[in-house]
């Protein structure tokens, strides 16, 4: 996992991945003008001026105008200069989320607005598809004009991919892929053989949490949420587990078996199996849960991995896992698998004494399903 996805993971608040990914970038647009040149030129949205200073900025606030029904914060604002006229570009990010509240006519009136500025640019990139003709239209129209473009963020992964020569910039990378920014419009013999694979793949991990593992994990923690795994999680969180909540306030504390880091950054990674205890940074409970498993940890180091004990704010748990590339190997992959699993449930019922906060699975009746989605570091 990379540095910035784990960052990200302490915000105690609901993750701010556009905020967050547009503060990374625009630090690395400053580090790298060139870079920033060269993108900019390769989609044509300058041509080569001798820019004798470039300033850039994120989270600009701006004054509505009469015509608007609040301000604007733009993420990134980029200011070139010749010293003799100034050129202005807005770019208004999105990674999950969309245009909405006609933002980008209200930055295009800004931008149309200012004074003193020779070229003004409108950039839309988004992960995405989220046509916009109908704004480039009208930033044509606005006078003075607005040229707008509108990108792919897998355009730009593509771009520096092929100039990643340091760290910061192979770390922009791996969070990219980790969040779905890396993914172009073409389909990958890899994507060929997964779409054909897709339900085999499923039956075969439906099968191993199913019957007699799915009876044990309810007889041992009281339940299991939604009666399956879950497909949500698969989809959110990378992983595709059965689980339970451990205490009133749901996610607050909690268990999961199953399949985790299903989309490892990278591709020569497996995604690995077994049971997860996890605990909330703002649970009241916290320090006595921390505490104890702790304890497990200290006791029993080599089959029981930490995740964030000792970091705060954080989500926080005991991991009882191995790798899937350990049971291909075995003649029948899915009883051993089958096996891993029941032990799994077993270790965690072992050290369930150890803990000073008692625990007890809460059945599906009384548990909220939110299905929140947490990143597990």
């Amino acid at each position: 996992m990379s540095l910035f996805t784990n960052l990200l993971n302490l915000h105690l608040a609901n993750k701010p991945r556009e905020d967050f990914f547009t503060e990374i970038v625009a630090y690395f647009f400053s580090l790298n003008n060139d870079i920033l040149l060269a993108w900019l030129k390769h989609h044509s949205i300058i041509s080569d001026e001798n820019y004798s200073s470039i300033k850039i900025s994120t989270q600009q606030e701006h004054k509505g105008l009469e015509s608007h029904t609040d301000d604007s914060r733009l993420d990134i604002v980029v200011e070139f200069s010749t010293g003799l006229s100034t050129d202005v570009i807005f770019i208004e990010s999105k990674i999950g989320s969309k245009d909405g509240n006609n933002a980008l006519t209200k930055y295009a009136d800004i931008l149309s607005n200012l004074q003193n500025v020779r070229h003004r640019i409108l950039i839309y990139i988004t992960r995405d598809y989220d046509p916009k003709e109908k704004i480039k239209e009208y930033c044509l129209n606005l006078s003075p004009k607005v040229n707008f473009f509108q990108l792919r963020w897998y355009q730009f992964y593509n771009f520096l991919e092929k100039r990643a020569f340091d760290i910061l910039a192979e770390e922009i990378l791996i969070f990219m892929r980790t969040n779905g920014m890396s993914h172009t419009n073409q389909f990958s013999s890899v994507d060929l053989l997964t779409m054909v694979n897709f339900n085999k793949t499923l039956h075969l991990m439906e099968s191993t949490l199913s019957e007699e593992v799915q009876q044990e994990f309810k007889l041992a923690f009281g339940g299991v949420i939604k009666g399956a795994a879950s497909r949500t999680q698969w989809k959110w969180d990378e992983r595709y587990i059965i689980y339970t909540h451990l205490s009133s306030s749901t996610w607050d504390f909690w268990c999961g078996l199953g399949y985790f880091n299903l989309n490892p950054s990278n591709v020569t990674d497996y995604p690995y199996l077994g049971i997860f205890l996890q605990v909330s940074p703002g649970f009241r409970e916290r320090p006595k849960i921390i505490e104890s498993m702790q304890k497990v940890i200290n006791d029993k180091p080599d089959i029981w991995t930490p995740v964030n004990l000792k970091v705060l704010p954080a989500w926080s748990g005991i991991f009882y896992r191995k790798s899937l590339q350990e049971f291909l190997s075995e003649k029948d992959q899915l009883s051993a698998i089958k096996d891993f699993f029941l032990e799994s449930i077993n270790e965690l019922k072992n050290i369930q004494p150890d803990f000073n906060f008692p625990w007890k699975g809460v059945s599906t009746e009384e548990a909220i399903e939110t299905e929140i989605v947490w990143k597990i570091a």
